[in-house]
């Protein structure tokens, strides 16, 4: 349910510039606005001795994103210094979005950091989810609840 790429380093002051950290959250934040499913960035150095979707499958769980109510939660994984990411998808989201939606969105990530754009290209597939759980999972203003962070994680 992830899909690993290569992309060209404790936190937002080593990894982007000053303000992308908050245009990333904003997005997050803006994305679930209009959706019941959720999104959460995981930023890190390094990606050792393991496949990039096995890394964010285990930072997925790890995290208890697979407890969401409509398994529709989405991770965004990135080692900076490695070079990889991946995008992680429950089941509920990635059955409704297909393999090629997923591949599409990865590629669209790889332009952006392949210009070293990674907080434009996160932004994009922020908003691009947002649209894509929203039309899936809708925003139901009777019962939704943000169930997970907004905020970017930092890894070591």
């Amino acid at each position: 349910m992830g899909f690993p790429f290569n992309i060209f380093s404790k936190g937002a002051e080593r990894h982007f510039e000053p303000g992308e950290a908050e245009r990333i959250v904003t997005a997050v934040r803006e994305a679930e606005k209009r959706t019941s499913g959720e999104v959460r960035v995981y930023v890190e150095s390094r990606c050792r001795y393991v496949d990039p979707v096995h890394r964010a499958a285990e930072i997925f769980f790890g995290l208890k994103m697979d407890l969401t109510a409509e398994r529709n939660a989405v991770l965004v994984y990135v080692a900076m210094r490695d070079h990889q990411f991946a995008i992680f998808a429950d089941e509920g989201i990635y059955r409704e979005m297909g393999e090629k939606y997923w591949n599409d969105e990865a590629k669209k990530m790889l332009e952006a950091f392949k210009r070293e754009s990674y907080a434009d290209g996160l932004v994009t597939i922020i908003n691009d989810l947002g649209e894509a759980l929203k039309d899936h999972f809708p925003y139901d203003n009777k019962g939704d609840k943000n169930e997970l962070p907004d905020d970017i994680i930092f890894g070591s």
